[in-house]
């Protein structure tokens, strides 16, 4: 059964605009359980390292491997998706996939742990690409900032809870076992949850205006996705930002640099978990405000704004000593705030420069993009700071690199206005105002 597209000039019922927050929501749930099994293995990775036996650069490997598997078979999901059905795939892959979760909890050594969790990762790639897509969907293009920071939002708040719950459970034996037997529980019963709430809407039911129904995707469709300047650019952006790889070190940062112990040093991450949250609703009201504003590329200046002043923040977080721990959370309480300002610019800027019926795959690219260099940067960062220490270390990954990478943001604008431009003329969409009343200048 291949996905459901919109015919051109049909409006979407009264009834299922009125469900959108609520089918968004149902995302928001699945795609955070999706990583709740990477939330078991960072949480409770101190009692499964002992258990087992392994070293530390074990996390690294298991956090690395599920990202490149997620890079791979992203775009997969997005091609069998197309042949079966957006929701059958999240059902089975996302949703009762979960039992490989459970299967981790039966480990017995390193090996069966790596194999295990690599596979209940390639079923849950298909969830970014796949719920980014439908996101754009459900909502249209004034809105998209606003939806696609509640789906992130919510996901990490649910991480964030679900977080400390399952470190109490390193207070028992085998605790780790029970926490993957209770992650894969979970997303098994969000599964079901979607298989029998959720409505899929048809591929490009947010233009409803379209001027040619959107057809099932070809493989010149893909050479005409990767032909657009835009989405090569995002590519790069993404592949080179180190911001997640903060977060995983931060608190080794404090006590090995710092000279915190572990106890202090983990009160900065309960203050940058919430304020990501906060800055995922904030942010995506901030750019569909934005974009409002400036039509030609307001969300583009406050995703470029955001990891300018992220970077600067970084700066602040790890090249100078601070006396107080409260100093160091204020300062990752704004580096939470700012990364959260990230997905509801990007992603609505996504779908802006690209056809309806190829946003998933698009979107498999770009994750795959930032899952590699996630991956990539924390590799690396464990590598080098065990030979010229984290605070050089962190200076040029995490300090130079991203201010570079915000600099480079600016390669994006002239791509952007061209390639927004020449979708809304193949949808029928009217030009921004501000926009029209430049002419074509900047084409």
């Amino acid at each position: 059964m291949s996905q459901p597209v919109l015919p051109p000039g049909t409006a979407l019922p009264a009834a299922r605009k009125t469900r959108e927050w609520r089918q968004l929501a149902l995302l928001s749930g699945l795609l955070s359980m999706d990583s709740s099994e990477s939330a078991v293995v960072s949480t409770l990775f101190p009692a499964l390292r002992s258990a087992l036996g392994l070293p530390l650069s074990a996390l690294g490997i298991l956090v690395a491997i599920s990202k490149i598997i997620w890079m791979i078979f992203g775009p997969i999901w997005v091609y069998v998706a197309q042949r079966i059905g957006r929701k059958k795939v999240l059902v089975m892959f996302c949703g009762l996939w979960g039992l490989w979760s459970c299967a981790a909890g039966l480990s017995q050594n390193f090996a069966q742990l790596l194999a295990l969790y690599a596979i209940a990762a390639i079923g849950y790639a298909a969830g970014g690409p796949l719920v980014n897509g439908i996101l754009a969907d459900l909502f249209d293009e004034s809105r998209r900032g606003r939806a696609a920071g509640w789906l992130y939002g919510g996901t990490a708040l649910i991480g964030a809870v679900l977080g400390p719950l399952f470190g109490q459970l390193s207070r028992i034996p085998d605790g780790w076992r029970y926490g993957f037997f209770t992650a894969g529980a979970i997303t098994v019963l969000f599964g079901l949850i979607v298989w029998r709430f959720f409505e899929d809407p048809a591929i490009g039911a947010a233009e409803s205006k379209a001027a040619a129904p959107p057809q099932a995707m070809k493989r010149s469709d893909v050479r005409e996705l990767l032909a657009g300047r835009t989405l090569r650019l995002i590519i790069v952006q993404r592949l080179t930002s180190s911001q997640l790889a903060l977060t995983s070190f931060g608190v080794v940062y404090l006590v090995d640099v710092r000279h915190f112990s572990t106890a202090t040093a983990s009160i900065v991450l309960p203050f940058a978990l919430l304020t990501y949250v906060l800055g995922t609703i904030i942010g995506g009201f901030v750019s569909d405000r934005a974009q409002h504003w400036f039509p030609r590329a307001g969300r583009l200046g406050v995703w470029q704004a955001s990891v300018l002043g992220w970077g600067l923040a970084a700066a602040a977080a790890t090249q100078i000593g601070w006396a107080s721990i409260w100093i160091y959370a204020a300062i990752f309480a704004l580096l939470g705030l700012l990364q959260g300002f990230v997905p509801g610019s990007n992603r609505p800027i996504l779908m802006a420069v690209t056809k309806p019926e190829l946003r998933s795959a698009a979107f498999s690219l770009m994750i795959g993009a930032e899952s590699l260099g996630w991956a990539l940067s924390t590799l690396l960062i464990g590598f080098l700071g065990d030979r010229i220490g984290l605070q050089t270390t962190f200076l040029w990954l995490i300090v130079v690199l991203n201010i570079a990478n915000g600099i480079f943001m600016a390669t994006m604008y002239r791509p952007y206005l061209r390639e927004s431009g020449a979708l809304r003329a193949t949808i029928g969409k009217p030009a921004p105002a501000e926009a029209s009343s430049r002419g074509e200048a900047d084409r």
